[in-house]
């Protein structure tokens, strides 16, 4: 998906808000300003929004002398999602399906996204997403590749989001056994996303295979991952996405047995998937 107008602004009100986040002084805010608005008019309109804002993540980063810009805000969002995670395994065992229970749980995960235009409450998404029905509805697709599948890769979205993605794959593999699966990060510190680093220590070894994609920017980029990330994701037999920086970067990529899950949080990839700002997507590309 190639960058739009409406993600120009939206790119520099998320810098506004990385300046709320870290605290910043006056002085580093307005450094911070100028240099966003000088780079945001060369973007290049060839290229999804992810790609275009990570240079200014690169620069903000630097300027603030802060390489993890949300640290904080990820080990909040990483505790909470820890706080909830036994209630919501109770609710997937007691589940009539539970890789529909499994699935809304990882989607309700996808609202932990710091740098999204509309923001939605977690626990409020917890409450409904049992009872709110998919607007793009692959879930029954989904379920017959897993089936047969040896191979899948879960790429992953956000920093505390990856523990509803924990439990997802926990799920999966209870109804898979011998399904394995490899569970992809980004390379590098970007927004909120998740890194090798923050899944250490939760119990991912044991369901999957952590993957340290190498990509910089804030969505899976084929072209910037390693040979080992890209080599994985040409074998797999199934790629599960998360999130909509993972959709804007893939969504357009030749690649068959790909499977969206997200909540859209924007106009422009609501426009894209032709669907509204809230709705839930578990969309599987062939």
């Amino acid at each position: 998906m190639k960058i739009d107008e409406a993600c120009v602004e939206c790119i520099v009100n998320q810098t506004k808000r990385v300046c709320d986040a870290i605290d910043a002084n006056d002085t580093l805010r307005t450094e911070i300003a100028l240099h966003v608005e000088s780079m945001s008019q060369s973007f290049d309109t060839n290229l999804s929004p992810a790609e275009n804002a990570t240079p200014i993540y690169e620069v903000m980063s630097k300027l603030a002398h802060k390489e993890d810009l949300y640290k904080e805000q990820k080990r909040e969002a990483t505790l909470k999602a820890l706080a909830l995670i036994d209630s919501l395994r109770d609710t997937i065992e007691n589940s009539s399906d539970k890789l529909l229970s499994a699935t809304k749980i990882a989607i309700a995960g996808n609202v932990i996204d710091l740098a999204a235009e509309v923001s939605f409450d977690l626990d409020d998404e917890l409450k409904k997403i049992f009872k709110t029905p998919f607007a793009i509805d692959s879930l029954e697709r989904m379920r017959q590749s897993l089936s047969t599948a040896s191979e899948l890769l879960v790429v992953g979205d956000n920093a505390g989001e990856h523990i509803f993605d924990l439990l997802f794959m926990q799920t999966l593999k209870e109804l898979y056994p011998s399904l394995h699966i490899y569970y992809m990060t980004r390379g590098k510190y970007i927004i909120n996303d998740i890194t090798l680093q923050d899944c250490k220590g939760y119990g991912f070894e044991e369901v999957c295979e952590l993957v340290n994609s190498g990509v910089p920017t804030p969505g899976f980029v084929y072209d910037l991952a390693n040979e080992k990330a890209q080599a994985i994701f040409d074998k797999v037999d199934v790629v599960i996405t998360k999130g909509m920086g993972n959709y804007e970067c893939l969504g357009d990529y030749e690649r068959e047995n790909i499977c969206f899950l997200l909540k859209i949080k924007c106009q422009v990839v609501a426009n894209s998937l032709e669907k509204e700002i809230g709705d839930l997507i578990c969309y599987y590309k062939d």
